[in-house]
């Protein structure tokens, strides 16, 4: 028998040119969804179709590849400003931030919420570069709107552009960099000190006593969580904050992830009450949507411990557990996004949708920026940047 002519012997598998950019990308989308801890290296490399013996020849093991998946993306938005002339006008410079920012959707989530678990040598380089991108934003927003507190405004103004990374509301990609730019511009147009018409004052329901041992593992619990994040937390250390030994916990606690399920839902249920009460004889959809932005401003001051826990760490929380929590998440999206639109009938369900949550991303990076210190006027100055980013 004749040996085959060359032309018909199977072509060798060539590798991509651009597989190191298709892992990050993968693992970028893995980690949003699952967490740092929850994800793994199988994943990643399935994901992109090859083998995890592979995937270590680019990443030697899970956290160099998180570490890539942070730097990248703020790398990627430093570039893109890069090439945005200096002096250039404030919609030129955000365009550039929310193209960037919509094209990695999927991926950008890693840095806002996981970027506790980088070291500190990371977590420095990370804010050198998100610092040079807020200055950047700064100075256009200074020339163009010389009001009070333009850091807080250019960082909120980012808030509102990266909440996009937080949330799955199906969307065309055009359609949410319209929506966001806009939404980004009216942030950074807003005047914090002008108080708002209509604005009341905000009755929280009173911080949780504990009362019982299982509350109090609870309540010592979410500062464990919110500073070292949950997967770093021992329950040796949950027992020495309370007194007890290891051992003494699972009397109250089948294990440590039932703690995070409880203050979750905790998180929801102090939330959902906030807002009934927020509401309660309010008259018009406009002065309905500033008591859920004053609301919502209020509690994530009160409870930024156990809020930053909720959002960081759901997605860690077994199926069975997130459900709950998700749930009242999505039914308080719903009360935002019905009386949005009833003040904005020209918005779709998406659109509305998309604008609650940068009033989210607003809150959360104006919150970080004042480094959550509280006061009155902190709080009106927040809300004034949610109520603009909602374009009411």
């Amino acid at each position: 028998m004749a040996p085959a002519s060359p032309s018909a012997r199977p072509a060798a598998a060539t590798r991509p040119r651009n597989r190191k950019q298709l892992i990050v990308d993968a693992a970028g989308r893995i980690f949003s969804e699952r967490g740092y801890h929850k994800a793994s290296m199988e994943e990643v490399a399935a994901g992109v179709g090859i083998s995890a013996a592979a995937l270590y020849r680019h990443f030697p093991n899970k956290y160099a590849l998180f570490a890539e998946c942070a730097h990248v993306m703020v790398d990627g938005l430093v570039a893109a400003l890069d090439e945005v002339p200096s002096g250039a006008a404030l919609t030129e410079v955000l365009t550039a931030v929310t193209r960037v920012t919509v094209a990695h959707r999927a991926a950008g989530g890693v840095y806002r919420w996981e970027a506790r678990y980088l070291d500190r040598e990371d977590r420095r380089g990370l804010a050198v570069k998100f610092g040079r991108l807020v200055e950047r934003v700064d100075e256009a927003v200074q020339r163009e709107h010389p009001l009070p507190d333009a850091r807080l405004r250019a960082t909120a103004a980012l808030g509102a552009i990266g909440s996009i990374t937080m949330h799955r509301t199906s969307i065309a990609g055009r359609r949410a960099e319209d929506l966001l730019l806009a939404s980004a511009l009216r942030v950074a147009a807003t005047d914090p000190a002008a108080g708002l018409p209509g604005a009341r004052p905000v009755e929280l329901p009173a911080r949780p006593v504990p009362r019982t041992r299982r509350a109090e593992i609870l309540a010592a619990s979410v500062p464990l969580f919110a500073r070292d994040g949950f997967a770093n937390v021992t329950n040796g250390q949950i027992a020495q904050a309370v007194g007890l030994s290891p051992s003494a916990l699972y009397r109250h606690y089948s294990g440590k992830i039932d703690i995070l399920a409880a203050a979750c839902l905790q998180a929801a249920g102090l939330l959902a009450q906030g807002v009934e009460r927020s509401l309660h004889e309010v008259t018009g959809p406009h002065d309905a949507v500033v008591a859920l932005a004053a609301t919502y401003v209020a509690y994530s001051f009160e409870y930024t411990e156990l809020n930053s826990v909720a959002e960081a760490e759901l997605a860690g929380l077994p199926e069975g557990l997130q459900r709950p929590v998700v749930l009242a998440q999505r039914e308080h999206v719903a009360v935002w996004e019905q009386q949005l639109r009833l003040a904005r009938p020209e918005l779709d369900p998406r659109q509305a949708r998309v604008l609650v949550h940068a009033g989210f991303g607003v809150v959360v990076e104006a919150g970080r920026r004042l480094r959550w210190r509280d006061s009155p006027d902190r709080r009106e100055a927040v809300t004034a940047l949610v109520v603009g980013a909602l374009g009411l």
